[in-house]
């Protein structure tokens, strides 16, 4: 079942936020429904970490994920 044009403007919006966030989002190309992997997708760093789940996550996880992004780690300048 291909994307249609809801998921495909949902899909390209996400790629852009990830892009924003120095992450790349990578879509499963299996094109058999039946896989157990069908649908699913990553956010990987620009070296190529998985930044989600390595088997793979639902595109509103990924949704959640890039518009609620981890609280970065700041350290305190000592003083």
């Amino acid at each position: 079942m291909a994307l249609d044009q809801a998921g495909k403007v949902r899909e390209n919006r996400l790629r852009r936020m990830a892009d924003r966030q120095g992450l790349k989002l990578v879509r499963n190309r299996r094109i058999d429904v039946r896989a157990i992997d069908y649908g699913l997708y990553w956010l990987r760093t620009q070296d190529g970490e998985a930044v989600t789940d390595p088997e793979g996550v639902s595109v509103d996880v990924i949704e959640e994920r890039l518009t609620n992004p981890p609280p970065r780690s700041t350290s305190s300048p000592s003083g």
